[in-house]
């Protein structure tokens, strides 16, 4: 078989790649499994939720996908409140930058079932299928055999196996921290805010979601030490969720009345990570090339902006050269390479200077939130560098 691109991977990152070339007219086909999303449930939510900035809603809104989203499924974020570990607190309201919003809170299994329909409307070519080697500028894959193709982009996640397979280089740093997610009812209204708070056992952040039928919801994304959430993971459910409770009533002091659990717990591993965006015939985007923090909520943002910069710069290529060509994937390499870098400092840096308990650093990092909260065009960067993204 033989395709111009091959995008391998059907995430938000594959399947948004795929469409951002097929609506460029490049010829363009999908390597993965497909993907199963169940009906949305009105009384349940995806455990994952993603902050889309406003630069990625923009380029939702241009791949004809955005408008498709349930609007009753999305939460918008009118403000943020970040709690230092001291007494530091800095707020930052859309107001303040003249924003309607400063992002927008939306599940992951809505965005990817509107993305699968959009591949299928488009036409584009599905192969349920999964790489299972590279070599001299093919895919084997798993079950069809040899797949020649121009480019082949890897969107197949942090473990990817086009990556792999092909040899890129790629580093990998654990954090030590695990990932927790949850639902959870708010005994007060969360009025738009995504809530925040570094301690000492990692970082508590509350997302708004849209109100349920038993009153007001918030997503919880804790970045905890791996030891106190092994042993969370490791309770029987209703000790589980007594035990979350407590933690989050001692973590939030009442910020938004008494929380309750409403779903499962989910824990991941975190890690930074980078590899090598660009080589003759490849290109990684999303996880597959990059993975920060999520302390800023922005690992998503930063593959969708892999996604338009590689099918602006593929699709804008001279007529002469190939989609693979490596002075084209060097380009897209190029492009990426300090908006990536940039958020990969900020957020490695935030997690170091939180993560030290030295009385110096506790006090110049709490003396700088209070510092932040009384400048307002300081507040007016922030808010703009976040919505770039």
């Amino acid at each position: 078989m033989n395709y111009q691109i091959v995008v391998c991977g059907a995430g938000i990152v594959g399947l948004s790649t795929a469409l951002a070339l097929a609506r460029r007219g490049q010829r363009v086909a999908v390597l993965a499994p497909r993907a199963a999303v169940p009906p949305a449930d009105p009384n349940q939510y995806h455990p994952r939720v993603y902050a889309i900035s406003p630069a990625s809603q923009r380029f939702l809104a241009g791949l004809g996908v955005w408008d498709a989203l349930p609007a009753a499924r999305i939460a918008s974020v009118q403000s943020m409140e970040i709690h230092g570990d001291g007494d530091g607190l800095v707020r930052l309201n859309a107001w303040q930058a003249a924003l309607p919003q400063l992002a927008w809170i939306v599940e992951s299994g809505e965005i990817e079932r509107v993305l699968i329909q959009a591949v299928r409307m488009f036409g584009i070519p599905w192969l349920e299928d999964r790489c299972a080697g590279y070599a001299e500028g093919a895919v084997e894959t798993a079950n069809s055999g040899r797949i020649e193709a121009e480019l082949f982009v890897g969107a197949d996640g942090a473990a990817s196996p086009l990556r792999e397979a092909a040899g890129l280089k790629h580093e990998a740093v654990s954090y030590e921290d695990t990932g927790l997610v949850a639902h959870l009812d708010a005994g007060r209204p969360h009025q738009g805010a995504a809530i925040q708070w570094f301690r000492d056992d990692g970082v508590l952040a509350l997302l708004p979601m849209p109100d349920t039928a038993g009153g007001p919801q918030v997503s919880m994304v804790w970045s905890m030490r791996s030891a106190l959430a092994a042993e969370l993971l490791a309770l029987p459910a209703d000790a589980q969720r007594a035990r979350l409770e407590t933690l989050l009533e001692q973590a939030t002091h009442g910020r938004l009345g008494g929380l309750r659990v409403r779903s499962p717990l989910h824990g991941f591993p975190l890690t930074l990570e980078r590899a090598q965006m660009a080589a003759p015939g490849i290109a990684l985007a999303g996880d597959a090339a990059h993975r920060l923090h999520p302390l800023a909520g922005q690992g998503l943002n930063l593959g969708l902006g892999d996604v338009e910069a590689l099918a602006r710069i593929v699709a804008g290529r001279e007529p002469y050269r190939k989609a693979g060509d490596l002075r084209v994937l060097h380009r897209y390499q190029r492009a990426r390479a300090e908006p990536v870098l940039a958020m990969r400092l900020a957020t490695d840096g935030l997690h170091k200077l939180f993560g030290s308990r030295a009385a110096p650093l506790a006090w110049l990092r709490n003396a700088g939130m209070h510092w932040v909260e009384q400048a307002p065009f300081v507040k007016r960067r922030l808010i703009a560098g976040a919505s770039a993204n």
